[in-house]
């Protein structure tokens, strides 16, 4: 037996296996993390909870029965009803045009603020303040400044060719509320793009100009690939957010003419404050956050992917 062999083996035998974290020591490790756990499931697990036993039970505050135990009758109910249909249909048109529209506006923006331009800056600035203001508060600047009939500046600004006195809210409910959400949403949406614009290596861009690619040619085959995972997260996290709508309905329309903008989040607030039906509202509440979390499991593994696409660009 060799020395190196011989010096090998008294290493591996001195070499003394970790022992394993005891019991205190790991829950010395979590009780930091106890306090964020408990206020979690306090805010939202016990609430949707109570809301799961509440859509069992057959209770309508305009009555004066008391709630009893139904089983799945109410889901049965939302699933068959003309109206939650409806609600569903125009949440998926909403959300549907308002994050596509965004989206194109959104890679046309940033592709513009990616330049090297004077102003940039202040541009980039201006570009994120209608993100930064609150739903209501740009509902109602839209409702009694941009769609008023009389003293709107859309009207004024469409004076000139032939359009006056258009009662926007009344006329095209559903479109008006589509257009302040493009408005509230193609910033966020332009950052996302944005990011994904300026991690690019601008070397291999001045590569392809040289060779005598065009700008389209390049936009087509190099910066849309690269630029496809940002475009996929900024459409799925636009989705989720968006198909919560419910500030801009309640301001702008209350849901009307009709049901023409009643959307899901507003149909359970009717079915809730209106219709005071605890039960079907619970319910429906309920089918709104699974649809909700399926979004959102497929948005959550895309922002993984897009991790991972940066460190095997890095």
């Amino acid at each position: 037996m060799t020395v190196i062999e011989q010096v090998t083996r008294r290493a591996q035998a001195r070499r003394v296996t970790p022992r394993a974290p005891s019991t205190r020591q790991r829950w010395t490790r979590r009780l930091p993390l106890l306090p964020a756990l408990i206020y979690m499931i306090v805010i939202t697990q016990i609430p949707f909870i109570v809301t799961l036993w509440y859509s069992l039970q057959n209770w309508n505050l305009t009555s004066n029965a008391r709630a009893k135990f139904t089983g799945l009758s109410n889901y049965g109910s939302v699933f068959t009803n003309a109206n939650y249909r409806s609600s569903l249909l125009v949440s998926v048109e909403m959300t549907a045009v308002a994050v596509i529209v965004s989206m194109v506006l959104a890679v046309a923006l940033a592709l513009l603020l990616n330049q090297k331009v004077l102003g940039r800056g202040v541009a980039r600035t201006l570009l994120i303040t209608p993100f930064l203001i609150m739903p209501v508060a740009s509902a109602l600047l839209w409702k009694t400044t941009m769609l008023d009939p009389t003293y709107g500046l859309v009207n004024w600004l469409l004076s000139p060719f032939g359009v006056h006195h258009v009662a926007w809210l009344s006329t095209h409910p559903l479109g008006s509320i589509i257009i302040v959400l493009i408005w509230r949403w193609t910033p966020f949406m332009t950052l996302i793009v944005l990011a994904g614009l300026q991690g690019q290596p601008l070397d291999v861009l001045e590569a392809a100009r040289v060779d005598g690619a065009g700008a389209f040619v390049i936009f087509r085959r190099m910066i849309f690939p690269h630029l496809r995972p940002y475009i996929e997260l900024g459409t799925l996290l636009g989705s989720i957010y968006i198909v919560n709508t419910f500030d801009e309905v309640y301001s702008m329309t209350q849901g009307g003419p009709g049901t023409s903008t009643t959307n899901m989040p507003y149909y359970l607030y009717e079915q809730a404050f209106q219709a005071y039906n605890i039960g079907g509202a619970a319910a429906l509440g309920v089918v709104t956050v699974i649809i909700v979390m399926i979004i959102a499991t497929f948005a959550l593994r895309l922002i993984a992917s897009v991790f991972r696409f940066e460190e095997a660009v890095g």
